[in-house]
């Protein structure tokens, strides 16, 4: 009899183990969905401030008019992308790369710097980077901290029976972006 109630105790004591490893890795997998979210706002966001950010500069700077297509139709891509981490990143980076051509550009119309639509509008902008490069933080920590729990012993052995995978990273990394624009006239 004591056997059994030790056997018992066991299982329940593994069964216990297991639900609470299985709940964190819900958990943790939930955090990084709305992590996620997080980041998706914040990038909507850079998206709407986009449109009023060139058409206000377009009429200051029409020989721009190559630049603010561009940084348009960097826009309109990202703002589509719903694939990969890594194809989402490598959008975002060519659009960060195209508005910090454009501002670095921009800087050089004193009439449009003095203006105070386009001063609201560059410093929206720069408060959304930021907050988009907080909420990326946050998301690669969730991963992290996803894929730590995914690939440690022994909760592996739980997520592994459960399809709960490694997550992939907001990276963007591209060497142009490293280097700071030129500016031509």
């Amino acid at each position: 009899m004591t056997t059994l109630l030790i056997t018992l105790g066991v299982v329940l004591i593994l069964a216990v183990v297991l639900v609470a490893m299985y709940n964190g890795l819900v958990s943790i997998r939930n955090q990084c969905d709305e992590a996620w979210s997080n980041v998706d706002t914040e990038l909507k966001r850079r998206y709407d401030l986009i449109p009023n950010l060139v058409s206000t500069a377009k009429g200051y700077a029409k020989h721009e008019r190559e630049l603010l297509e561009k940084v348009t139709e960097m826009r309109e891509k990202a703002a589509s992308n719903n694939g990969s981490l890594a194809s989402q990143a490598q959008d975002e980076m060519q659009l960060q790369s195209a508005l910090g051509q454009l501002m670095v550009r921009l800087e050089a119309y004193p009439d449009l710097k003095a203006s105070q639509n386009f001063l609201e509008l560059q410093q929206e902008l720069a408060n959304t980077e930021n907050r988009i490069q907080s909420s990326l933080r946050f998301f690669n920590g969730n991963v992290r901290e996803c894929n730590n729990k995914v690939q440690q012993f022994p909760s592996n052995i739980i997520a592994n029976m459960f399809g709960f995978g490694l997550r992939e990273f907001f990276e963007l990394d591209i060497p142009e972006a490293r280097v700071a624009p030129k500016v031509e006239f």
